[in-house]
């Protein structure tokens, strides 16, 4: 009796051969992660790097420093995973790529002119292709079949729910109510220039609320695309949270008036993030593809 070794051979092995799209995206991860780190370092070791306001100088600072001691370090884990063929390599690098396109739209938009504007124009612009490229190279229903039944989809796309009922209804009221008074809106605990609270909120209702709600509508349906966006919105969801409660101490550090250390709302926000991230993770656990047990069974019959 003959076995055919084709069937052998292992399943994930069309995902070893780069393409050139793949080849493109791993390069461009590799470069996404020199940017940021030689942009944070600078931020963070060249006096009067930022100029403007210092509340905005100050909470640059702190987004800096949490690139450099968690953003860096996944996104060269992710590039590793991906460049090995890994199917969850991918969205997560797409999520850093993400996460660094919202952010530094921020170094970019939310300031004036300062020696770092050509650096963070390429990180900006590196992250920007790098999620397009990822995004069109990443096969949806390949990283949804990693995510066996058992996965609480329902309860991630609520908590995700939620939190783009809660963005979005924020951002609408007081969008409403700086057209009835004229008054700017308050934005965060961070203290932060009309132009920072303008360009967070504009962002948040363009690209977070409508991204949150999908995914939970999608995840909701268990559809293959809920998992890249529930991805899109968890690990940058996470890193924002971050770089928020980091960013506080530094603009106490720095003397900012009226600036606080924390927010005592922000644990219920981080709660809900993390517990999505961990079903996520959870989820992966239980993949229903067949073991190897199974397969013994089906060469044997042969």
């Amino acid at each position: 009796m003959s076995i055919d070794t084709r069937d052998m051979r292992p399943r994930a092995s069309k995902h070893h051969a780069p393409s050139e799209t793949s080849t493109l995206t791993v390069g461009l991860a590799w470069s996404l992660g020199v940017l940021v780190l030689a942009a944070s370092v600078a931020g963070l070791l060249v006096d009067g790097v930022y100029a403007g306001a210092e509340s905005t100088a100050a909470m640059l600072r702190g987004y800096d420093l949490v690139h450099v001691v968690l953003v860096v370090p996944a996104l060269v884990v992710a590039t590793v995973a991906t460049r090995r063929g890994s199917v969850l390599g991918r969205p997560g690098v797409a999520a850093l790529a993400a996460y660094a396109v919202y952010t530094y739209a921020i170094y970019l938009f939310g300031t004036g002119f300062n020696d770092l504007f050509l650096l963070h124009v390429a990180v900006f612009g590196a992250a920007l292709w790098l999620l397009v490229l990822t995004l069109a190279g990443l096969d949806a229903e390949e990283l949804a079949s990693r995510f066996g039944p058992q996965t609480r989809t329902r309860t991630i796309g609520g908590l995700l729910g939620v939190l783009s009922v809660a963005l979005g209804g924020l951002w609408v009221y007081w969008a409403v109510d700086n057209a009835v008074t004229g008054e700017v809106p308050p934005g965060s605990q961070l203290v932060e220039t009309d132009l920072l609270v303008h360009l967070g909120m504009a962002m948040d209702l363009a690209l977070l609320v409508p991204l949150y709600a999908a995914a939970a509508v999608l995840l909701w349906r268990r559809a293959p695309w809920g998992f890249v966006f529930a991805s899109l919105a968890v690990l940058p969801g996470i890193l924002h949270q971050v770089t928020y409660l980091v960013a506080m101490p530094f603009q106490v550090a720095s003397d900012v008036p009226d600036a606080v250390s924390s927010d005592p709302g922000e644990p219920v926000i981080v709660l809900a993030y993390v517990a999505a991230a961990v079903l996520l993770l959870l989820g992966t656990r239980h993949r229903p593809s067949k073991d190897k047990h199974q397969e013994r069974q089906e060469v044997s019959q042969r």
